[in-house]
């Protein structure tokens, strides 16, 4: 399963209920749209840390890298990169 189908699994479990998973475009604004607010980012920020082990800790984060399911997959993509270089340069 594709990182934008697990992040809109997870957005539309906690934020939006009556709405389908495939319905949920890459590209929607979830700030501008009221579904993703401070507290809800926390949530979230959370919940990607623990399911794509980002440690949000060691990184600096913007609200721009949540806006859209496009903007979340390029924070992950971004992100989880350096690491495993990391550990591939440790073993």
């Amino acid at each position: 399963m594709s990182n934008s189908s697990v992040i809109k699994q997870y957005i539309v479990r906690e934020f939006l209920p009556d709405v389908a998973a495939e319905e949920l475009a890459d590209d929607y604004d979830l700030i501008a749209s009221g579904v993703v607010d401070s507290l809800s980012l926390l949530r979230l920020i959370d919940w990607l840390e623990t399911e794509f082990e980002i440690p949000i800790d060691d990184i600096e984060i913007s609200e721009k890298d949540f806006v859209t399911v496009a903007a979340i997959c390029e924070f992950i993509d971004r992100e989880s990169e350096p690491r495993v270089e990391r550990l591939g340069e440790s073993a």
